[in-house]
């Protein structure tokens, strides 16, 4: 899929910017990536609440293979192939998969801690504790006697 085309498939669903990824495009809306389109076709991003509309249509999550294994990617579902042909439901689908990327988005941000007190004491001070802190050591007593407290016979 070129450039040109997916632009074009999105027409009735609203601009779309499109990145480089991988093996194809990164597609996104107000900042929000919501479909792959790859060499393996077009994946749309899905949640509990629409897969069962993917699972319907008998298509199935993103998959790729390692040396090892199949990685499934259950977040991206691939899109019925009839929507193609279908413009206005297609834009359907895609703001259904906006709205699924936008809650994974939701549940993902970290929240926030409240901001400490910040503290009115002078930098100063920091540096008198310092100086504080070192002290001279105090003189160790002699073990010599000293020569008046030598008796002279």
């Amino acid at each position: 899929m070129d450039r040109e085309f997916l632009t074009d498939l999105f027409a009735d669903f609203g601009p779309v910017t499109l990145r480089r990824m991988f093996s194809g495009y990164g597609i996104s809306a107000d900042g929000t990536n919501f479909a792959l389109a790859l060499r393996a076709g077009l994946y749309f991003r899905a949640d509990e609440e629409t897969i069962p509309r993917f699972e319907a249509e008998g298509c199935g999550p993103f998959q790729y293979q390692t040396r090892a294994k199949t990685v499934t990617v259950n977040s991206y579902w691939q899109l019925p192939a009839r929507l193609f042909d279908d413009a206005e439901e297609l834009a359907v689908w895609a703001r259904s998969a906006l709205g699924a990327a936008q809650r994974a988005a939701l549940r993902k941000r970290p929240r926030k801690r409240p901001a400490a007190p910040k503290s009115k004491t002078p930098v100063k001070k920091a540096a008198a504790k310092k100086a504080a802190g070192k002290k001279t050591p105090a003189p160790k007593p002699s073990t010599k006697p000293s020569s008046a407290s030598k008796k002279r016979v």
